[in-house]
């Protein structure tokens, strides 16, 4: 690996221990950054600084923001790159799984934003990127919560993009479709209520079979990079034409009908 030495900007992603966020650093680290990588289970690889953080706990974020600039001084990107999973009918979601997934998925990306503003904002400048998905535009059928919990991150984006304008931050979001990452083995899976909903579990393995023959992770790690370099980028950035052609239609037709051929494409 040919590595700048003169690392001049410092990014900090979440979730960098694996898939998205693991490869991501790796090429922000090649590209001359000095990176962090916030995480429970990740470790020093070489030239990548892990820094212990729990994004469901208020001081662990504040606590992780507090080592990287002791350490790096400033932060000119963070990347909310931490997610997490769970399928199933809402119906039969058991509600702590529900609040835990959100906990992570979203208050915990409010918690690093919380903790990276007073920077960005002294040094008036910086770049907060969030790993969304499509689903927070389409949403998938026995995936609903995260698909809600994407959605509401979209929503952040927007609002907070309005907030911070004025002191040079701004906003981004990445919507990838599928991507082929260990996500899909991570993802926590219920089939109960499968008697009734009986579509649940062939919805659930094509919504698999589609991530494992998805994006590759590295195509996603190059698009971060280009909306990290960009002075002004925009509030969302949707990868691959098909998704683009997806979210053209979810734009031009009536809403009803788009839910209801996504409803076909699981059936």
């Amino acid at each position: 690996m040919n590595v700048n030495t003169t690392l001049s900007k410092t990014v900090i992603i979440s979730g960098a221990s694996s898939g998205i966020g693991l490869v991501t650093s790796k090429l922000f680290l090649e590209r001359g950054w000095r990176v962090f990588d916030l995480s429970r289970r990740g470790s020093n690889l070489p030239g990548i600084r892990h820094v212990y953080c729990d994004f469901s706990e208020d001081k662990r974020c504040e606590a992780a923001i507090e080592q990287v600039v002791r350490e790096a001084g400033h932060i000119d990107v963070c990347i909310c790159n931490a997610g997490m999973g769970i399928s199933g009918a809402v119906e039969f979601t058991n509600i702590a799984d529900a609040k835990h997934l959100m906990d992570v998925n979203f208050f915990g990306v409010i918690r690093l934003v919380q903790a990276v503003l007073p920077i960005m904002r002294a040094h008036r400048s910086g770049k907060i990127i969030f790993t969304s998905s499509m689903a927070a535009i389409l949403p998938v059928p026995y995936q609903a919560l995260y698909s809600a919990s994407k959605a509401a991150v979209n929503a952040l984006a927007l609002s907070l993009q309005n907030e911070v304008r004025a002191y040079g931050i701004r906003i981004a979001c990445l919507l990838p479709g599928d991507v082929h990452t260990n996500f899909t083995e991570a993802r926590k899976k219920s089939s109960n209520g499968g008697e009734i909903y009986t579509k649940m579990n062939k919805a659930v393995e094509k919504m698999e079979k589609d991530e494992l023959n998805g994006i590759e992770a590295d195509k996603m790690a190059y698009y971060l990079l280009k909306i990290a370099q960009q002075n002004k980028p925009w509030v969302f950035y949707i990868y691959g034409c098909q998704y683009r052609f997806f979210y053209f239609l979810h734009r031009a037709l009536p809403t009803s009908l788009v839910n209801w051929l996504e409803g076909k494409v699981y059936d």
